[in-house]
């Protein structure tokens, strides 16, 4: 079980909890806010009743483990996994409607795109983009490594592709690459701003870096304990909170964008273990993170640095997800167990 405080005139009431008996890899809200998915690190996916938390559909999954979950729409899950396949289940019914054959043979991460008119998949050096019926649009092959994960353009078909080297900006319409964002390193998380203004990257050297594509700048973050793989942007594209530490950084990025600026540092969870997930409400001014502490906190960094509440597991947290409408918070952690609590 999980236990709960209220702090700071912060209500938190539990939903309800269960187990899945694996590893929480990944957690996604359908768009109607009714399922909440779960992917198993061993390769099981499940479609949880958002009420209860009964398991409406025990999924078949992926063998050697599943990597993703994602939605096309309400009635439209994705997974994807190390067998090199991305699955479209029904909702509804449980069935499998497409298995689409990555580009290589280890899912990395999959990406709707806004409206859900394009799913795009990253295996290995290649991304493939198909469109909501599963017909090939376009693969995307000039990567000069692995791709580690993929955005898109909020208000657009645009995709980038992070990799070892930096960013690579494609058209669902064209072949050749639009831009591309370089950086001597490894980049492990690629978030573009809700504005469409900021890219922003996690890294494997302990920094976060954001382009300012109408101004072409180029502005580097540093002095994480460790690499940074979490990234969350607030719903106005003000702030950035990151991970890369015991610590939270959020990053005030108005105006010219976080040069020059000291961030919000954020400090409750255990100093001996790190951020895992750091996620913004969709439509309010929390901001969720969790930890390998087995702890979450809420807060509101633009007003105060002390956590407003606080949810104990008995294992680490693997994943934070906000439903759409911002008014429940999921998590899920390393030993399976995935809890829903309700926020205000």
């Amino acid at each position: 079980m999980f236990g709960l405080n209220r702090l700071f005139g912060v209500p938190v009431g539990a939903v309800w909890q269960t187990h899945t008996g694996d590893h929480v890899i990944a957690l996604a809200w359908s768009p109607d806010g009714r399922v909440l998915a779960v992917a198993g690190a061993a390769g099981g996916v499940w479609a949880l009743d958002a009420a209860d938390g009964r398991a409406r559909h025990a999924l078949r999954g992926h063998a050697f483990g599943a990597t993703a979950v994602a939605w096309l729409t309400s009635s439209a899950l994705v997974s994807a996994g190390q067998d090199g396949i991305v699955r479209v289940w029904d909702a509804d019914t449980g069935a499998e409607r497409r298995a689409l054959a990555a580009p290589g043979r280890w899912v990395q991460t999959v990406a709707v795109s806004p409206g859900g008119a394009f799913l795009a998949a990253a295996a290995g050096r290649g991304v493939r983009v198909w469109d909501a019926e599963g017909r090939t649009v376009r693969d995307h092959t000039d990567h000069a490594s692995t791709v580690a994960d993929l955005a898109w353009e909020p208000n657009g078909t645009d995709l980038v592709a992070a990799a070892y080297g930096g960013l690579t900006r494609w058209s669902a319409a064209r072949a050749e690459p639009l831009d591309r964002y370089g950086w001597k390193g490894s980049v492990l998380r690629v978030s573009w701003s809700p504005d469409g203004r900021v890219l922003a990257t996690g890294n494997q050297d302990a920094t976060a870096h954001c382009w300012v594509l109408a101004r072409a700048a180029d502005l580097k973050m540093y002095g994480y304990r460790r690499k940074v793989t979490e990234l969350s942007w607030n719903r106005t594209a003000r702030f950035l909170a990151t991970n890369g530490g015991p610590r939270v950084t959020v990053w005030d990025c108005a105006g010219s964008g976080p040069e020059n600026t000291r961030p919000a540092v954020l400090a409750a969870h255990d100093e001996t273990s790190y951020v895992t997930a750091v996620a913004f409400q969709p439509a309010g001014p929390l901001l969720a993170t969790g930890g390998s502490d087995g702890r979450a906190y809420l807060w509101l960094p633009d007003r105060t640095t002390a956590p407003l509440g606080e949810c104990r597991f008995a294992a680490p947290v693997t994943r934070l997800a906000w439903s759409p409408d911002g008014t429940f918070l999921a998590a899920g952690t390393d030993a399976g167990a995935v809890a829903v609590v309700k926020i205000g």
